[in-house]
């Protein structure tokens, strides 16, 4: 059997982990998120997954209501302005992806693969395209994100995608998880608001 077959299996088994141990905390953050603005707990945004297929992605709310739904927060004007407090240490912390545990359980996302882009961003489908990162699960986190992640320009962030695809394999799910454990603690790579 090859090894895409056994990374679904350690995608539902791990995220099935995931949600059973972390339940308390995903409660708990629901109930700050709750009492720190109003609105939905949960943020949902269409994301392009395998071969295309649209999908709801899960994240915890972080912004305010009226923020737009239907960009990049790192394209944003001012971002600052429309993230709440509570969704400002989520951001930092990356707790806010949890919720994706679910998209992985239900076989949406995987936990390593290119991030899912946002329906809108055709530059970066039509881009990845060229390398078939397309044909698989997006993932939770990938090798873009552990190399550069928001400060990539799109050809770059859709060659690394490539590189991920053809280099697909267990010791490559691996490196990419740790380095984002790395990243995560570091914060690096994370761009709020329009740049350069």
């Amino acid at each position: 059997m090859n090894y895409i077959f056994w990374k679904r299996i350690t995608d539902v088994v791990l995220s099935g982990i995931g949600l059973l141990v972390l339940w308390p905390i995903l409660l708990l953050i629901a109930l700050i998120i709750k009492l720190d603005s109003k609105g939905n707990v949960l943020f949902k945004q269409r994301r392009v997954g395998k071969e295309k297929k649209e999908f709801l992605i899960l994240k915890f709310r972080t912004m305010y209501t009226d923020a737009p739904k239907e960009m990049p927060t790192h394209l944003l004007q001012n971002p600052d302005a429309l993230i709440t407090k509570v969704g400002r240490f989520l951001r930092k912390s990356s707790l806010d992806e949890l919720p994706q545990l679910i998209n992985i359980f239900k076989g949406e996302m995987s936990i390593v693969g290119p991030r899912p882009a946002l329906w809108n961003q055709y530059d970066l489908i039509a881009e990845r395209d060229k390398y078939g990162a397309n044909d698989i699960r997006p993932g939770l986190t990938g090798w873009a994100q552990v190399n550069g992640r928001d400060e990539l320009s799109i050809e770059k962030k859709a060659l690394l995608d490539g590189e991920y695809v053809t280099n697909i394999s267990y010791s490559t799910d691996s490196k990419c998880f740790k380095l984002t454990i790395l990243a995560v603690i570091k914060r690096d790579g994370v761009v709020e608001g329009e740049h350069p």
